[in-house]
């Protein structure tokens, strides 16, 4: 396969610490989002097509190590090393409720149909909270034998998988007995867990392996030993023809599925990349790194002459409802690094 020319990313600015996680929204009325989040405390919504900055996030009071969006994209869920997990408006910003915890959550998932929130971390115990009752106790499942990294929803919310910090494997709860009933192996801690859209694999990041599981059976599909210690991989939304993996390195390599073949290396973040996800069309696919920035790469060639960079806007002092403003000016590199409050937006129809 001939490697094509690789054209630069779209380069999002905004947070002034590293870049721990990032989420797409799926496709909506209104086009697909981005939300990322930070060791500086303040998650990020972007327009997902072109990394335009959309708002802050503002209420968290330490690292904010998980965030994710509902399948309409109209809320928000942050995991915080506050002892905190909050649910946000994704269209005015405000704090909907916190959910109070004991310990450092390091992860949050919405269920499919976005009644119940999951939550984990430092406290080995996974919570589910009704979205519906958000003042009612959560319900709580086996616990965890490690410190939870990360968490997803699998079978229609009938089942959940989960990872640990301090130990390798992902282990699979079944939500009506609340017990764990499965384990995948896996030699070292896995840093990262995604679910293709259509149900199908399960893709893992543990150490220097990127794993592709079957997401029914639970065999293992496929295995790829990588050039380095990998901290998160994405599959290809729409064919899963190839996947993405970044970390140590600081590169954001393209493989094919296939075969395990590099067919693509990305370079330009200045630290290891700590999370990548593929948009939801496939079309690209973004990174967030060490160096505090989010990449936007394109997984095709362009269709037109693009210049050698491109740079996002970040948020700027000042603004409130500024979106018709902030697409005006999209082209042109603003690089703010103070925080705001959160841009209201009127998203037309």
């Amino acid at each position: 396969m001939d490697k094509k020319k690789i054209v630069a990313p779209l380069i999002c600015h905004g947070h002034s610490r590293p870049v721990v996680d990032l989420f797409y929204s799926p496709i909506t009325p209104d086009g697909f989002f981005l939300v990322s989040s930070s060791k500086d405390s303040s998650p990020m919504l972007r327009n997902g097509e072109t990394g335009d900055w959309i708002g802050t996030f503002l209420g968290h009071k330490g690292a904010v190590w998980s965030c994710c969006l509902d399948k309409h994209g109209l809320r928000v869920a942050t995991a915080s090393a506050d002892f905190s997990a909050k649910l946000w408006d994704a269209l005015t910003g405000d704090v909907l409720h916190s959910f109070e915890h004991k310990h450092i959550v390091r992860a949050c998932s919405f269920s499919e149909d976005t009644h119940l929130l999951l939550t984990g971390g430092m406290e080995k115990v996974l919570r589910i909270f009704d979205l519906n009752s958000p003042e009612a106790p959560p319900r709580e499942l086996e616990n965890s034998p490690g410190a939870v990294r990360t968490l997803a929803w699998l079978h229609s919310d009938q089942t959940i998988l989960g990872s640990c910090t301090d130990m390798g494997g992902v282990r699979l709860w079944d939500v009506r007995t609340g017990t764990i009933v499965r384990t995948l192996e896996t030699k070292s801690s896995t840093t990262s867990v995604e679910v293709s859209p259509d149900g199908r694999y399960i893709t893992t990041a543990d150490g220097s392996t990127i794993k592709f599981w079957d997401a029914n059976h639970f065999g293992l599909v496929k295995s790829y030993d990588m050039p380095c210690i990998m901290e998160s991989a994405s599959l290809e939304p729409k064919l899963g023809n190839k996947f993405i993996a970044g970390g140590e390195d600081m590169w954001v390599h393209l493989f094919d599925f296939h075969t395990g073949e590099e067919i693509g290396c990305n370079k330009g973040h200045h630290g290891p990349v700590h999370c990548v996800r593929f948009s939801p069309g496939g079309e690209s696919y973004a990174s967030g790194s060490e160096d505090g920035t989010v990449r936007i790469w394109q997984t095709g060639p362009f269709d037109h002459a693009e210049p050698e960079s491109s740079t996002a806007n970040g948020p700027s002092q000042g603004v409130k409802a500024v979106v018709n403003e902030v697409t005006r000016q999209m082209e042109k590199a603003l690089i703010v690094d103070d925080k705001t409050t959160f841009a209201e937006t009127t998203i037309a129809n």
